[in-house]
Formats: structure tokens, C-alpha cells, sequence
């Protein structure tokens, strides 16, 4: 494991804000920009561009608010950390909500944390991520998967479900579980992204559920040692 980056006055951490409301997004960039060791690299307003301003200015650190006119944070962080892989993403929302903090832990965000933080937690939260920590509680996260595990009954029997895959789907299915992004499982597998977002669409229909966190539950309760989920000895 590499060492911690050491951030200064003369190597500052580079953030990059992503809120809808330009006075949060103006508050955030005073606070921060106070700090010697901490710098606002840029911002946006909506999910498109986020997409296209983030990865040209290499942020350290992006602030992504949970919910976006045209889309969400979560979806942001996936996309963002695809491409750069050393990015810490740090979750702000207005709601305590189970769900979202799970998604954000699949997509594979360094924290969550609500806008009533206080502006001196913020300022720690983003430094503690940008050192490659994570804000993510073990047990709470823990507990929230195992929620999740007792919550999320897909509606058929789930052994015929994987028994319908394709070994194509199972190979997708597994490194789903395992948190990769559509980018990286096409990297990995040697698909477009294209195709690895058909696969999954078919996935998701044959096992009778809608979202993503779904399918990843589903990977890591019928995982076989050595194997692939639903796969034989």
C-alpha cells in the first residue's frame, strides 16, 4: 500500500464542488478556500457538468450533493471514480437516508455526510478522505448491508433466477458485487461499456429486480467459494 499524500500551502487539496444551489456551493468554496492547505479547483451545478469539467482539472476531493436536477451524486461518483481511480468522493446530503448511503458505499465513495455538519467537521472530513481514509463507519456499513440482505427479496425463487444467466451474466453479476464500475467490469472483461450496460439491463430483468444494489446483494449471498454466483464446484 502506497504512503498518504502529505497536502501543503505550496500542494494544496485540490476540490471540486458539485451542489445545484449556487449558495451552498458558494458557502462550501469560502469555507474551504480559507484553509492554506485545501483549494477549490472548480464547480457545477448538474451532473453533465460535473462529467465533463471534473476530470480536466484532477481534483483530489469532489463534494457531491446526493440529489441533482438531472441525475445524482451517486451516479457521479461511480462515473468520476471510473475514471479516476484515485479520487476520494465525499457524499453531502439533507436526509439521513439507509439507501443512499448504501449506493454510495457500492459506488464506492470515501464518506457520507449530511449539510448540518458543522463547517470545521466538513473541513476534517475532506482532508481525512483526501489522505485516503475512509468517513465510512465499518459496523454502520456492516449493518446496513445486512438490512439490506434481509430487505431486498427479489420476488421469484432466486436459484432459478441464476440458474437463467448466461455465463457471460455471472462473470458481470460477480464483479458487480465486488463494487466495479461499468468501465472497469468492460476493462476487465474486454467489453465496451456499451455492452457491459446491455448485459446488465438483461441481468437485472431475468433476476426480477430494478437497481444495481440489488444484483450486488444478490452476488455476495450465493457466492460459491472459488466461483462465481450460482456456479458449480
Amino acid at each position: 500500500m502506497s504512503e498518504a499524500r502529505e497536502f501543503t500551502e505550496r500542494a494544496p487539496i485540490r476540490v471540486f464542488l458539485v451542489d445545484d444551489h449556487e449558495v451552498v456551493r458558494r458557502g462550501l468554496h469560502d469555507l474551504l478556500d480559507a484553509e492554506p492547505d485545501i483549494e477549490v479547483a472548480g464547480e457545477a451545478g448538474t451532473v453533465d457538468h460535473a462529467l465533463a469539467r471534473a476530470p480536466a482539472l484532477r481534483p483530489d476531493v469532489a463534494i457531491l450533493d446526493v440529489r441533482l436536477p438531472d441525475g445524482d451524486g451517486i451516479g457521479v461518483c461511480r462515473e468520476l471514480r471510473s475514471r479516476m481511480p484515485g479520487l476520494a468522493c465525499l457524499m453531502l446530503t439533507s436526509f439521513d437516508d439507509d439507501d443512499a448511503l448504501l449506493d454510495a458505499i457500492m459506488a464506492g465513495a470515501a464518506g457520507y455526510v449530511l449539510k448540518q455538519i458543522k463547517g470545521s467537521d466538513l473541513v476534517s472530513a475532506v482532508r481525512t478522505v483526501a489522505s485516503g481514509q475512509s468517513m465510512l463507519d465499518p459496523a454502520t456499513t456492516a449493518r446496513l448491508m445486512n438490512s439490506l440482505r434481509e430487505q431486498e427479496q427479489p420476488p421469484e425463487p432466486q436459484d432459478e433466477a441464476l440458474a437463467g444467466l448466461t455465463p457471460r451474466e455471472r462473470e458481470i453479476l460477480e464483479l458487480i458485487g465486488e463494487g466495479l464500475t461499468n468501465r472497469q467490469i468492460g476493462e476487465r472483461l474486454f467489453l465496451s461499456e456499451k455492452t457491459v450496460k446491455n448485459h446488465i439491463s438483461r441481468m437485472l430483468g431475468k433476476l426480477g429486480v430494478e437497481r444495481r444494489i440489488q444484483a450486488a446483494v444478490l452476488a455476495t449471498q450465493h457466492r460459491t467459494p472459488g466461483g462465481a454466483p450460482g456456479s458449480g464446484p
